[in-house]
């Protein structure tokens, strides 16, 4: 496995601000061409990421959080690693985009390996095939079928305040 074999996305946006989303894309595309597969034009990604016509051109420093985080995943959607690494993915979208992109990771996990860290159970339960909880430095498989057990649950939010 190369480091091009993973992407990763960050909970705190990580994008260079003094670019436009275009030139972000353009730059990113530019320098990884080579790697690409299916290279589509930059409106096309933007239209794929719901991103709309008047953002484009903006400076990044000027998106929300939610906007640089989507900016953040179509890079890595663009790179198309075979592992994906997110850092709370959905926490910075309002609902209807978190939906959005719940159901494109839905779609990009039947051909990648995806790894996410998030703290809402739910969206665990919702989106994983596994699932393991870091308590105490020590990471523990979790069976999904107990996750809807509230003697489980409250089990596991006990282990948790005791950190």
């Amino acid at each position: 496995m190369e480091s091009e074999d993973i992407g990763y996305v960050l909970s705190i946006p990580n994008v260079p601000e003094f670019l436009t989303g275009r030139e972000f894309l353009k730059f990113f595309i530019d320098i990884n061409k080579n790697r690409i597969k299916d290279l589509k034009t930059i409106d096309e990604y933007f239209d794929f990421m719901k991103i709309e016509k008047e953002d484009r051109d903006r400076l990044l420093k000027d998106y929300s959080h939610g906007m640089k985080n989507k900016m953040q995943m179509l890079v890595n959607i663009i790179a198309n690693p075979n592992v994906l690494l997110l850092d709370e993915p959905l926490t910075s979208f309002d609902v209807v985009v978190a939906e959005e992109m719940k159901q494109m990771l839905r779609e990009i996990k039947k051909n990648h390996i995806i790894i996410f860290s998030t703290h809402i159970m739910e969206l665990a339960l919702d989106l994983c095939d596994e699932i393991v909880i870091l308590n105490k430095g020590i990471l523990e498989e979790v069976d999904k079928n107990n996750l809807d057990n509230a003697g489980f649950k409250n089990k596991i939010i006990e282990a948790l305040k005791e950190e």
